[in-house]
C-alpha cells in the first residue's frame, strides 16, 4: 500500500512494528491499541502524552467506524504526522512522549508529550519579603511560559539541545539578541555539544560540564528557581540554561558580585538595599576570618588582646587540654555537623536540632574544659554570618576555604592568616568558566554591585554602556 505522506520520499524499513515491540518488550507500562478495522496499531506511553489530545487528535480520528481508507490517508498527510523510516526514529520517539501510528507497513509519529507535572508554587529555597512568589517548576515548557510571560520580547531566542545518551534531556539556551555577547553564546553551544555523558538529570550536574576548572572551590554559574531573577540576568545580556526535569535554571557569565544580591534587593527603597548588601559583605569577611583572627591571636599574638579581655581569656582556657588550632577546628567541624543534620532533616525536627543541639553541645564542652566561652562566641558568630550571604553555593564554598586559612593561621600566626586571604582574592581573581582572565571580579555596574543605587541611575548607566562580561 502506498501513498503520498509528509517525508514520503523516505525508505521505510520494513516490519517495524515487530521491532520497535521487540526493542520496548518487558514495559509493563507500555500501551499497545489496535484498530483491526482499519489494521492501524498505536504504540505510546500513556503518561508521557496528553489524555485529551491524545483522545481527540489520535484515538477517535482513527479508530471512527466509519472512516475508509482514503481519509486515514487524508489525515496522515497533515503536518502534526511525521512519518519515521526506522525503527531506532519510532523508538526515540515513543520514548520522548510521542504516538507511534502505524498503517500499511509504515509508521508516523505524533507529538503529545504532556507528562503530569508540579503546579507552579512559591520558593522555599529563595524566599522573598515582597515581589513575585511563583518559582520554575521540573516541567521546561512551563518554565519557558514563566519567562516570555514577563520578557515580551522578540528578540529573546531560544536554543535547544538533548543531553545525556540514555537520558536524552531536553535543555534551552536562552539568550537576549543585541544585549548578549555572542562570544558567549557560541561558546556555551560549543561546551554543550561536547557533553558526551550517558545521563543529565538536574542543572546543578550540568554546570560541573561546562566548568572547566573542576579544583575551584567557588561556583562558576549562578543558579536560581525564580523566574523574575531569570529575566533580569537576560535583560543584563547573560545566557540563562533550563533543562527538562530540573527546577533549577544557570545564569552565565557570572561575577562573585551576583553572589551577594537578592532578590529583595530590587524590591525594597535603594538605602535599604544598599546596607544590607553591605551587611553581607561584612559577614563574608566575618565568616571567613573571625575564627581565624581568635587562633592568630591566641596561639601567637597575645599583645594584640586588650587586657582586660586577656584576664577572662586566659581564665577561659585555663582546663583546655587543646591548643587554641585544634580547639578551632573541633567546634568548626562541630558546627558543620549540626548544620548538615539540620538540612537532612524534616523541616521541624531540623530547626529543633539546630538550635538545641547548639546550645547544649556548646554548654556542655565549655563546663567540660573541652574549649573556651570566647572560642563558642567565635564559632558562633562566624556560623551566623555564612547565613547572610544568599547563595547557599557560595556559602558553602566559603565555609570550606575558612578551614583552611584557620590551618594556616595556626601554623603560621598572622604570617598564615594573610597569606589565607591572599590565596581567598588569587582564586576568584582567576579565569571564569568562560575562559576570561579576571572576568570573575569583573566590576560590571558600579553602581550595582557592592551598593544599589536608584533604579533609574542603573537603568541610565546601562543605555550609555554595556557592562562587559568578559
Amino acid at each position: 500500500m502506498e501513498f503520498v505522506v509528509k517525508d514520503a520520499g523516505k525508505k521505510t524499513e520494513p516490519e517495524l512494528l515487530s521491532r520497535t515491540l521487540q526493542a520496548l518488550d518487558h514495559c509493563a507500562d507500555l500501551v499497545h491499541q489496535k484498530f483491526p478495522l482499519h489494521a492501524i496499531d498505536l504504540i505510546y506511553f500513556a503518561h508521557l502524552t496528553g489524555k485529551e489530545q491524545l483522545r481527540k487528535d489520535v484515538l477517535e480520528p482513527f479508530g471512527a467506524v466509519d472512516n475508509h481508507e482514503a481519509g486515514i490517508k487524508e489525515k496522515l498527510t497533515q503536518s502534526q504526522y511525521v512519518q519515521a523510516a526506522t525503527s531506532e526514529q519510532v523508538t526515540q520517539g515513543i520514548l520522548g512522549g510521542q504516538v507511534a501510528i502505524y498503517y500499511g507497513g509504515q509508521a508516523f509519529l505524533y507529538d503529545s508529550y504532556s507528562p503530569d507535572a508540579r503546579s507552579i508554587t512559591s520558593s522555599d529555597t529563595e524566599t522573598v519579603i515582597s515581589g513575585p512568589q511563583d518559582s520554575f517548576t521540573e516541567s521546561l515548557s512551563t518554565n519557558l511560559s514563566l519567562i516570555r510571560r514577563r520578557l515580551q520580547d522578540a528578540r529573546l531566542k531560544s536554543l535547544s539541545f538533548k543531553l545525556g545518551s540514555k537520558s536524552g534531556s531536553t535543555m534551552s539556551l536562552l539568550y537576549l539578541e543585541g544585549e548578549a555577547d555572542p562570544d558567549d553564546v557560541q561558546l556555551m553551544c560549543e561546551k554543550l555539544r561536547g557533553i558526551h555523558t550517558d545521563t543529565v538529570l538536574d542543572t546543578n550536574t550540568l554546570t560541573q560540564y561546562l566548568d572547566p576548572r573542576s579544583f575551584t572551590v567557588f561556583p562558576q554559574f549562578l543558579t536560581t528557581v525564580r523566574p523574575d531573577v531569570a529575566v533580569s540576568k537576560l535583560a543584563k545580556g547573560k545566557l540563562v540554561g533550563l533543562l527538562d526535569g530540573s527546577q533549577v535554571a544557570f545564569s552565565a557569565p557570572a561575577t562573585f558580585y551576583e553572589f551577594f544580591s537578592s532578590t529583595d534587593d530590587y524590591y525594597m527603597s535603594w538605602l535599604v538595599s544598599s546596607a544590607i548588601r553591605l551587611l553581607r559583605y561584612i559577614a563574608l569577611f566575618i565568616t571567613l576570618g573571625f575564627t581565624a583572627f581568635y587562633v592568630t591571636v591566641v596561639t601567637y599574638h597575645y599583645e594584640m588582646i586588650p587586657p582586660s579581655l586577656l584576664n577572662n581569656l586566659m581564665e577561659s582556657r585555663n582546663k583546655v587540654p587543646f591548643t587554641p588550632l585544634m580547639e578551632a577546628i573541633i567546634m568548626e567541624f562541630t558546627i558543620e555537623l549540626l548544620r548538615e543534620a539540620g538540612a537532612r532533616l524534616p523541616t521541624k525536627v531540623g530547626t529543633t536540632i539546630g538550635t538545641v543541639g547548639g546550645i547544649v553541645i556548646g554548654q556542655a564542652a565549655v563546663q567540660a574544659g573541652i574549649t573556651s566561652n570566647i572560642l563558642i562566641i567565635s564559632v558562633s558568630i562566624s556560623a551566623i554570618a555564612s547565613f547572610v550571604i544568599p547563595s547557599y553555593s557560595m556559602s558553602s564554598a566559603i565555609r570550606l576555604f575558612r578551614f583552611g586559612i584557620i590551618i594556616l593561621a595556626g601554623l603560621l600566626g598572622n604570617f598564615g592568616f594573610v597569606i589565607g586571604l591572599a590565596l581567598f582574592v588569587i582564586q576568584l581573581s582567576g579565569k571564569n568558566a568562560f575562559g576570561g582572565a579576571g572576568a570573575y571580579m569583573s566590576p560590571g555596574n558600579w553602581l550595582d554591585m557592592i551598593v544599589r543605587a536608584p533604579v533609574q541611575w542603573i537603568d541610565k548607566a546601562r543605555k550609555h554602556a554595556k557592562s562587559p562580561l568578559r
